[in-house]
């Protein structure tokens, strides 16, 4: 079969640009070096856990707390400028007890939310703010110790011209004109899509992804491809090194082999990272099933398939949690190992708690968590391991109340020291009670549901509100 001159032009031009890539990436390791050097930023003295020590800079694991710093709806309210909305709001949030925040997709999209990015360089082109705003936004977060992790959208990307065809497959490097290096990095076309991609005719291998991973919006990435490989792994680099990110949370990875987001972690070097694996839970007559073990599975096969050096959304605590406080069926929260059921009770240190997102909850709503029974899962998520997640909606829109609720939760967990891989003893999971003691030993002690719990004297009253209330060991409030 004849090699089409696309084809042709790309095996030619393959080892100079590989070449001209690790010469890219070797002035970037420079830069990161002096950046490392000048803002002294150390992982903290408690000793990492061994399965952790794989992820650079990861921070003291019985601080690390995550704020969705964005909504559905944030492009509009931020008018051109939700950066500046963000930055405004960074002493507030540093106080309650924040430690990174999670920021909407920044370079230029198709669609006004960032999930349909195009010029992955162009970042002043984006709905939520210009460069300059973004920067100031992440050099506020870091003057406070605060870190900021950027929404990777990397399972596709929308064509910036047609081809002879009339195919949306050319893509070009816009928005990096001032970096000579930089030149043509993300110049594109049909090879560096999957093959047979309905959008685009790509010619690239199929698509590795999870399951049902295929996205109907946009061209599928071929991350299979050495260029396509190079290219991503410089921009995330370009943007920990010049924009000044610390994390990445990978969107819509069941698109894409986990294996990628590994290479992608281990050639960026993020303090952390976490994925968006977003997957059905099981259900039958009588609703959702009891017994996850398999939703939950694949979540861990995924983070093995990262080689570790990615995190994972809890989406089957979440699942659970709001199940068991809408329909008060608190033993939901004990599997049968009596553990707790999702992801935090096998692989805690990879496990991100959260209640809602911009997809779950906000102005979409595909998957809410109850409103009235938001402190309840705080109490929670707040109070066990795992890297728990905030929504931005929660602690900034529904008003002081809520956010002082949250900030009390929060000053509980870091006063009971709770870590990331902390034990958890589950003393009653019945109807309408739920009770657990967390730490080694116990340094907080939760009860969730309508029913009333007592407790013995070495036990000081922590926060309380409807249908939750927590404890600290009398010697850990002193």
């Amino acid at each position: 079969m004849q090699m089409s001159r696309t084809a042709s032009l790309m095996l030619v031009d393959m080892d100079e640009f590989c070449a001209e890539a690790e010469a890219e990436e070797s002035h970037l390791v420079e830069l990161e070096r002096e950046r490392l050097n000048m803002q002294q930023r150390r992982v903290a003295s408690a000793a990492l856990l061994e399965e952790m020590a794989k992820i650079t800079e990861y921070a003291d694991p019985s601080h690390t707390v995550m704020l969705q710093g964005f909504n559905w709806e944030s492009h509009k309210a931020g008018k051109g400028n939700w950066y500046g909305i963000v930055e405004s709001k960074v002493d507030m949030l540093a106080d309650v007890g924040i430690t990174d925040i999670w920021l909407p997709p920044p370079s230029q999209s198709v669609a006004p939310q960032g999930y349909l990015p195009s010029q992955l360089f162009n970042l002043d082109a984006s709905a939520y703010g210009k460069k300059a705003a973004l920067k100031s936004l992440l050099k506020s977060l870091h003057a406070k110790g605060m870190r900021g992790v950027a929404d990777i959208v990397i399972n596709h990307r929308c064509g910036d011209k047609q081809d002879e065809q009339g195919r949306w497959n050319v893509f070009t490097s816009t928005g990096i004109e001032s970096r000579k290096s930089f030149h043509g990095i993300m110049d594109w076309q049909g090879w560096a899509i999957t093959l047979g991609d309905q959008f685009s005719d790509g010619t690239g291998e199929r698509g590795p992804g999870h399951l049902d991973g295929k996205f109907d919006a946009a061209p599928d990435i071929d991350h299979g491809n050495k260029k396509v490989q190079s290219s991503i792994a410089i921009w995330l680099r370009w943007l920990r090194l010049d924009i000044g990110f610390d994390a990445w949370r990978f969107d819509f990875v069941k698109g894409y082999g986990a294996e990628y987001v590994g290479h992608y972690c281990k050639k960026s070097e993020p303090s952390w990272a976490v994925g968006e694996l977003w997957l059905d839970m099981e259900y039958d007559h009588d609703g959702l099933k009891y017994n996850q073990d398999k939703h939950r599975q694949d979540t861990v096969n995924w983070i093995n398939g990262t080689d570790k050096e990615s995190t994972a959304f809890d989406f089957t605590t979440k699942g659970i949690l709001q199940e068991a406080v809408r329909n008060t069926q608190y033993w939901r929260l004990k599997d049968s190992n009596g553990k707790p059921p999702g992801l935090l009770g096998w692989m805690p240190t990879h496990a991100v708690t959260f209640l809602d997102n911009h997809d779950t909850g906000s102005t979409q709503g595909h998957w809410p968590f109850p409103n009235d029974k938001v402190l309840v899962g705080y109490a929670y998520i707040l109070t066990h391991p795992g890297i728990p997640c905030i929504f931005w909606d929660h602690i900034c829109d529904w008003g002081e109340d809520m956010r002082n609720r949250i900030k009390a939760l929060l000053q509980l967990r870091r006063r009971a020291g709770i870590k990331v891989d902390d034990k958890v003893q589950i003393l009653c999971a019945d109807h309408d009670l739920y009770i657990a003691e967390i730490g080694s030993p116990p340094a907080l002690r939760v009860a969730l549901g309508p029913k009333h719990s007592g407790v013995d004297g070495s036990w000081s009253p922590g926060t309380e509100g409807a249908d939750y209330r927590v404890w600290i060991r009398a010697s850990a409030a002193a």
